[in-house]
């Protein structure tokens, strides 16, 4: 049996850093040169996560299917917060499960790991509390050998490992942008582009924005934290709306903070993409979470005649705090003549969904209202003010027609 290293030495592996891991064991492995490894993401409903580690092993040759089980290697994950947290620890420093040990079709190693809904130690984003955001994690991910693969017969081990990129097909499909103001956002464009498609823009949560005052504005969480963009990205939405472009504004704060300075940077946006794609203006929709819902709402007070549809998700309406004016007047809800369906659930203790949402519904002619009574999704309930994650899902219906083709059928 080949002996495991400290890991002390394997902490020391890193994004371009290196990490020897020489057997001692020469006769039993002859040691080969080092391997690089991918970080395999996925965004979950609850926030993305790193579910699989893949090595570069297909450059090799071929190994041996049965030298490879769950114990051949070990998996240690550290992540520590990229800015100063006031001494909140919302990192992790642990060994990540090894569940399944495989060769894809290439010949690279897979390894992948033990995560799911409510799972810790495998996400890559922290909340910071005292700021209200989450922020992308700095991840250390070290691999220990504990046994020698085969290869045409002969034992081999790795005397390095390299950690590569993170890799999210999905988050990757969204590309980089920023607008002439410095907002930034990502767009997804759709597959097929002959002729004028819709525009989805999706508006994200307080906690997706960026924290200017720590220079973090990344771009990223808007995509990682939630499930909101992504699902009108998943080839399900692209059918029903006959492929649709995806965009996805950064706020440099939070919409809350005010939606009437940052309307008009969105609305830019839209300009930008209705400039250089071939979107169909008739067609553009605006959905948004939380933060996000307020400020959907906000921009068909503002923009009455940009959007064929808005689907705020559990927003905010009322004031900040008491004895404050309303974040949008009731007057301006009454005004509102894009057609609305409003999402929320009973339970959501962040946001009170009888004085914003119901609220609202009451108020917006002919809207439309789906009231859950919890967020529960694949057997997971998640915390109330999560509605978002049935409209990711197309959860919501009303007279037999789903949110999506809801949406998909409305034109200005």
């Amino acid at each position: 049996m080949v002996t495991a290293f400290s890991r002390r030495r394997v902490l020391i592996t890193g994004a371009g850093v290196t990490a020897g891991l020489a057997l001692p064991n020469t006769a039993l492995a002859a040691p080969t040169r080092g391997v690089g490894f991918t970080l395999d993401a996925e965004t979950l409903d609850g926030g993305e996560q790193i579910t699989s580690l893949t090595l570069d092993t297909a450059r090799l040759g071929p190994i041996d299917p049965a030298s490879l089980t769950t114990t051949t290697f070990t998996v240690h994950a550290k992540a520590i917060s990229p800015i100063d947290t006031g001494g909140q620890d919302i990192g992790y420093d642990l060994d990540r499960p090894v569940t399944a040990a495989r060769l894809d079709r290439r010949g690279n190693i897979v390894l992948e790991l033990s995560h799911g809904e409510g799972q810790t130690g495998g996400g890559t984003l922290g909340y910071l509390n005292s700021k209200s955001r989450n922020v992308r994690l700095d991840l250390v991910y070290a691999i220990t050998q504990h046994a020698p693969l085969r290869r045409h017969g002969r034992p081999i081990t790795f005397t390095r490992f390299t950690q590569g990129r993170l890799a999210n097909p999905e988050v990757d499909a969204f590309t980089y942008h920023a607008s002439r103001s410095g907002m930034k956002y990502r767009l997804y464009s759709p597959a097929s582009r002959h002729g004028r498609r819709p525009l989805i823009v999706w508006l994200h949560g307080g906690g997706e924005g960026a924290s200017l005052p720590d220079g973090y504005y990344d771009n990223e969480t808007t995509l990682r934290a939630n499930r909101g963009a992504l699902g009108f990205a998943t080839p399900e939405a692209q059918k029903i709306f006959d492929g649709a472009y995806v965009v996805a504004p950064q706020c440099t704060a939070a919409w809350m903070d005010d939606g009437p300075r940052f309307a008009p940077l969105i609305q830019e946006i839209i300009r930008d993409v209705l400039r250089t794609r071939p979107v169909d203006p008739r067609r553009v929709y605006v959905v948004g979470c939380s933060n996000g819902g307020y400020m959907s709402l906000k921009m068909t007070t503002v923009y009455p005649a940009t959007f064929a549809a808005s689907v705020p998700i559990c927003g905010v309406v009322e004031a900040r705090q008491e004895g404050n004016p309303p974040l949008i007047p009731d007057a301006e809800l009454t005004a509102i003549r894009t057609p609305t369906w409003l999402v929320a659930s009973r339970d959501d203790d962040t946001v009170d969904p009888r004085a914003n949402s119901v609220h609202a519904h009451e108020l917006i002619p002919r809207s439309t209202l789906t009231l859950y009574d919890h967020v529960v999704w694949n057997g997971h309930q998640f915390p109330g003010h999560w509605s978002w994650i049935y409209v990711a899902r197309n959860d919501p219906s009303a007279g037999g027609t789903h949110v999506w083709q809801w949406m998909a059928r409305k034109r200005t």
